[in-house]
């Protein structure tokens, strides 16, 4: 039984991982199955394992088509991955020495501390590779084949999630054997992962059909839908931010269309049901795109604290920001009609994704009870207070111990049992609690990260990519129509690809230089290909480097804090 005044705690974890293929179709960077293999399965085992937890995961479309295109790789042995080709690769003899160079850079790209350290094999295999850093390329060739291997496994092993682990007898054998894996080893560690990654959404589903846990959905390519309606509403936020060149993006509205049509029409194949809820890209929201989604059916979304806070002062009246418990922990809807829009409670949210990873587990969990009881006094005044806790799924877990294994095992069973909490999804909320939903006359244009849009546009790189797509968005316009009807869905699908927000993400000398190179390159290489199936040269600018990066953003640039000053 629910206690008579519940603090009402719904935490949505939000699943996304940009289309990494190439022209070609193959993956230039392997993050959607490490992820997989680590975080998507330990993330719905920590439900399997909680029964009365209850949750939101919002999955990105792109991301399943992705996880749907690795289960058919697996299926059939012929891997559109480097590092699954490599793993995979019967005689490693045959590996040849660009192959090697490549595999020596991408095998130590985790984080050490938590991935690397705690496995004296694998941080012997490191140590090596140190000892070649003066010259990685020619030194390569001198490894043997078993360092290969070893590094192989080892980096697949780290890659995977705890409950994973304590769950495979096999897996636990090869912690132990160490070192000197054989090829039969490889071929085994190919085949439990391929098992892994084909039932990861099969077991959300279930989750989902038992009533434990609700799955929303994001428009397909993860674009930010407000600023294809409008770039000026990035001026909302930030006044004086400068915007790209071109005026508007052509066609802006029927593209944003697009993507949540695309989100709604695949969201019932994978999951059985339509989606009730929408978490647009990154919270970013206009009054204009929350209209579109309400059109769409969308019956919920969600934003950032900083959004509502905004939104109160554009009302210019008494009912402007007070303190946090007068106006954050109820849902409300745009003058009284659309979807609910949901906000964020940034610090709780913050403090999960980047501080309590330094943290024991059980001190974060009587930490954070703390905090949600000190909510539940403050909001005497509201019958059904709800608590909207957003934020990565799958990033944060690397820079915990055990990867986050005893935190989220203790915070759900705690939850779970609290006498003045209650966890629950957005839909449930919704339909139990509809009288509790407050109209809100204006909704300020923004997104999660600083309640602005200057992570995605604002900045001169992020600018002259936007440019170079309005370019290419003005050559589709051109000459889609001299194609027939499969080669023009073919043409929209690839100009989806990018319209996607992970490339503008990455842009900026802020971020690590090695994320900036290979999302810019991918970004140019997505703008390359659309050019190609127009049948018409691709501009020679797309062969120049955007931006080269430079920076060391916390958490290696993946996520965001929601409530600090945009980094200069």
């Amino acid at each position: 039984m629910p206690p008579a005044r519940a603090l009402h705690v719904i935490f949505c974890w939000h699943m996304h991982q940009p289309d990494y293929r190439d022209a070609d179709g193959f993956y230039a960077l392997p993050w959607t199955y490490l992820h997989a293999c680590k975080d998507y399965a330990d993330m719905v085992a920590h439900y399997e394992e909680n029964p009365l937890a209850r949750g939101v995961f919002n999955f990105v479309p792109i991301l399943i088509e992705q996880l749907e295109d690795y289960t058919a790789q697996f299926r059939s042995g012929q891997f559109r991955d480097p590092l699954l080709i490599a793993l995979a690769t019967g005689d490693l003899k045959t590996l040849p020495n660009e192959r090697r160079h490549f595999l020596l850079e991408q095998c130590f790209r985790l984080d050490h501390e938590h991935m690397l350290t705690p496995f004296p094999p694998y941080r012997r295999l490191y140590e090596i590779y140190q000892l070649m850093l003066e010259d990685v390329k020619e030194m390569a060739d001198y490894l043997s084949v078993q360092y290969i291997a070893d590094l192989l496994v080892w980096y697949h092993l780290a890659w995977t999630g705890e409950t994973v682990r304590r769950g495979s007898p096999f897996l636990q054998s090869l912690f132990a054997k160490g070192h000197a894996f054989s090829q039969e080893d490889r071929r085994q560690l190919v085949a439990f992962l391929g098992e892994l990654i084909a039932g990861l959404i099969p077991r959300y589903r279930a989750l989902a059909e038992a009533g434990r846990i609700e799955i929303s959905t994001t428009p397909y390519y993860h674009p930010i839908g407000p600023l294809l309606l409008d770039f000026a509403a990035a001026h909302e936020a930030v006044a004086d931010a400068p915007l790209p060149d071109c005026p508007v993006y052509p066609g802006g509205a029927e593209r944003a269309r697009w993507h949540i049509d695309r989100a709604q029409h695949s969201h019932p194949r994978h999951f059985g049901v339509p989606a009730q809820g929408m978490w647009p890209a990154e919270g970013g929201v206009s009054a204009a795109f929350v209209e579109m989604m309400g059109s769409a059916g969308v019956r919920w979304t969600a934003s950032g604290e900083g959004i509502l806070a905004h939104s109160l002062l554009l009302g210019n009246d008494d009912n402007g920001p007070r303190g946090r418990a007068e106006y954050l922990y109820r849902p409300y809807r745009l003058q009284g009609q659309g979807p609910v829009i949901f906000f964020r409670d940034d610090a709780l949210s913050d403090i999960i994704g980047f501080d309590y990873k330094t943290w024991f587990g059980h001190d974060a969990v009587t930490d954070f009870i703390h905090k949600l009881e000190a909510i539940w006094r403050q909001t005497e005044h509201e019958e059904n207070p709800v608590v909207s806790i957003i934020l990565d799924g799958e990033n944060a877990w690397e820079y915990y111990p055990y990867n986050g294994y005893y935190f989220l095992s203790e915070l759900y069973k705690s939850l779970a049992n609290h006498p003045h909490i209650q966890m629950c999804t957005f839909s449930d909320f919704v339909s139990h609690h509809a009288d509790g939903i407050q109209s809100i006359p204006h909704l300020a244009a923004g997104s999660w990260v600083y309640g602005s849009f200057s992570t995605w546009i604002g900045e001169a790189a992020k600018n002259r990519a936007w440019d170079l797509l309005c370019a290419a968005k003005q050559d589709v316009d051109q000459h889609i129509g001299q194609f027939p009807a499969e080669q023009q869905a073919l043409i929209l699908e690839q100009l989806g690809r990018c319209e996607g927000s992970d490339w503008f993400w990455w842009l900026g000398d802020y971020n690590p230089s090695d994320s900036v190179r290979d999302f810019d390159h991918l970004y140019r290489l997505n703008l390359r290909k659309l050019y190609t199936l127009m049948q018409i040269p691709a501009p020679d600018n797309l062969s120049e480097p955007i931006s080269h990066g430079g920076g060391a953003a916390e958490a290696g640039g993946t996520m965001r804090r929601t409530h600090t000053k945009d980094p200069e």
